[in-house]
């Protein structure tokens, strides 16, 4: 069955449900990049939870592994959710794959949301979409559906909204002392020139939303940051919640690796094992790799390395633990 087959069959099983229940359907639309594929899945199970029909929207690849790296997750929870694969482009079907930050990509993206946003509208009483903020230019089109309303996903703290971009747009001060101010690092050079241009894609449309959903408690980050957001949302008349952590409390489905480093991470004192991550999207050379790896191993410091490779150009490799199974072997 090919995927626009999938889908109809899949649209016309929900279309069933929704005339019997005249229900709210979510539509979850993650940035295509799998710290954000994670973090919006996670949020669909909690809100299917409550027996809303949810729907998980993005292009196929990305759809496919979201699922197969929930590991975190209950089957049963993710098979609530009705997953939606937006049509692909003849190139990324015969394996040439564009990076999510491709400008016709996004185009192709926001003209296939809005035709499937159409869709849903017209058999739900009450359509929410929750879209990652580096998403809202491909989610526009919610405006144009009465029944319709947008929430934005913050995967990201609130320090890091408030600071990277609040303040560098409204030019407002950052509550920290001087001698804290000179030690934070600065963001230029941090992004690529292709990142900054999707990222300023979206500021003229983050207006649209009817409010902010930040994956942060005050328990993870202090009230500051959170209250100042809250502060600008009831200036824009709109609506915030920090919802998280919402990463399962309960890991029934972790698997054995998993058990085995966090079965020696429990053996070590507090505050003494480094944890070194460079994100889901970076890739180093074998020679970066070996001089990483050697500079831990001299550090005589105990670490946690994640190690993430390259699949098929885009898609990420489950994670390795090289300094865990090296760690292991002393013990």
């Amino acid at each position: 069955m090919d995927i626009n087959s999938e889908n109809l069959a899949n649209d016309e099983l929900i279309s069933s449900n929704l005339k019997q229940d005249n229900e709210v359907v979510v539509v979850i639309v993650p940035l295509q990049a799998q710290g954000h594929l994670n973090q919006l899945l996670q949020f669909a199970c909690l809100v299917s939870s409550y027996g809303l029909s949810v729907y998980y929207v993005g292009l196929a690849k990305y759809n496919h592994q979201a699922k197969v790296r929930a590991n975190a997750l209950n089957p049963w929870d993710i098979a609530k959710i009705h997953f939606h694969d937006l049509p692909s482009s003849p190139d990324f079907a015969s394996g040439k794959v564009p990076t999510i930050w491709d400008g016709c990509m996004l185009l192709r993206i926001r003209e296939s949301i809005a035709s499937f946003l159409h869709d849903i509208s017209c058999k739900a009483r009450r359509v929410v979409i929750v879209h990652d903020v580096l998403m809202s230019y491909n989610v526009q089109d919610v405006s144009s559906f009465h029944n319709a309303e947008s929430y934005i996903f913050n995967c990201g703290s609130s320090f890091d909204m408030y600071c990277s971009h609040i303040c560098t747009a409204a030019g407002l001060p950052i509550p920290l002392e001087a001698e804290q101010l000179k030690r934070m690092p600065s963001l230029k050079g941090c992004y690529p020139d292709e990142i900054l241009h999707v990222g300023r894609l979206q500021s003229p449309y983050t207006g649209i939303k009817a409010g902010d959903i930040y994956n942060t408690s005050q328990v993870i980050e202090g009230s500051t940051y959170l209250d100042l957001m809250a502060q600008l949302a009831s200036i824009q008349n709109k609506k915030q919640w920090a919802i998280g952590p919402i990463l399962p409390t309960k890991l029934d489905h972790i698997s054995n690796r998993d058990n085995i480093c966090l079965d020696w991470l429990n053996k070590q004192p507090p505050k003494s094992v480094l944890y070194v991550s460079f994100g889901t999207t970076s890739s180093f050379s074998d020679e970066q790799i070996k001089e990483l790896a050697m500079g831990l191993e001299l550090s005589t410091q105990k670490f946690l390395w994640v190690l993430r490779g390259a699949d098929e150009g885009v898609l990420l490799l489950e994670l390795e633990d090289l300094s865990c199974r090296k760690d292991l072997r002393k013990e």
